[in-house]
């Protein structure tokens, strides 16, 4: 058993347009950016109390850390529950029922005004504004964006840590085919190295977030994110909008997903063991190769 190596993020307290372009956006590197929200009303006002006061009666759908297996669809949720009894249970303790992609517009519009979209040089999609909620000690699979977004993602009411890896590190990262996650059975903060060998040529990007701050994970890289305290996070996406992410785009939300989609409800677990079976037997091979 051991850690993932590990590399601190670049870290700014503030930074205009054009260093920001220049020095993060176009080479795709990451960088937490500490007063980018200073000017929202969202950095007083956000807290798990000022969202459940708002949440009425409405149901979401929640995910924990357990697989989606058999035949259920890939992004199948492990239950629902009313908004408001779901932040209670964050308030009451640890939990790892996590909500995902909550759309701000269509779900709480009134929260856009207590945000702005930075003029940062990111051509943000402003349809689609989406918000990530989670327990004391929840995790969220290590994973990059089916959609291939650029994201600016701010978190609030608490504390993240956030490793992050570079689209060239998936050969280190067991990815699972047809699939946008690594295998699920990998603790990612205590890696079973004689299982998951590969994984210790891995070096991740590092962040610790707190409330306000503000984290760009270029488009492309894989994400692994645990919440230290029970908090929420909103996402600004920045879509490609050209060439081969359009591509990647297309082929991953049309073809990829449902497919996947297709062959579990197929052939339901025999497909889901297969594909974890066969991320473990092609990476340790490329592993042997190269000692």
């Amino acid at each position: 058993m051991g850690q993932i190596k590990t590399q601190p993020v670049a870290i700014v307290t503030d930074i205009t347009a054009e260093e920001f372009v220049e020095k993060y956006y176009k080479p795709r590197k990451p960088v937490l950016i500490k007063n980018l929200t200073r000017d929202w009303p969202a950095v007083k006002k956000w807290n798990l109390d000022y969202i459940q006061e708002r949440a009425g009666e409405q149901i979401v759908p929640l995910y924990d850390s357990k697989p989606v297996g058999g035949k259920k669809t890939s992004h199948a949720p492990a239950q629902k529950m009313k908004l408001y009894d779901y932040i209670e249970l964050l308030k009451s303790g640890p939990t790892d029922l996590r909500m995902f992609f909550y759309n701000v517009l269509s779900k709480m519009p009134e929260l856009t005004k207590d945000f702005d979209y930075p003029e940062i040089g990111m051509p943000f999609f402003k349809k689609l504004p989406v918000m990530f909620f989670g327990g004391a000690g929840s995790k969220v699979l290590t994973h990059y964006d089916m959609d291939v977004a650029h994201n600016m993602h701010f978190h609030f009411h608490g504390h993240k840590r956030v490793m992050l890896f570079e689209p060239e590190q998936t050969k280190y990262l067991y990815k699972i085919p047809f699939s946008v996650h690594n295998h699920e059975s990998i603790d990612m903060d205590d890696v079973d190295f004689d299982t998951y060998p590969m994984l210790q040529n891995a070096v991740a990007t590092e962040a610790f977030m707190e409330h306000g701050d503000a984290l760009y994970m270029p488009s492309g890289y894989w994400h692994y994110i645990k919440y230290l305290d029970a908090g929420f996070s909103l996402t600004l996406r920045s879509f490609p909008r050209h060439g081969k992410g359009v591509a990647k785009l297309l082929n991953n939300l049309v073809v990829m997903r449902n497919f996947e989609n297709l062959m579990r409800k197929i052939m339901g677990q025999k497909w889901v063991d297969y594909k974890d079976e066969l991320a473990v037997r092609r990476t340790n091979k490329k592993y042997a190769e190269e000692q």
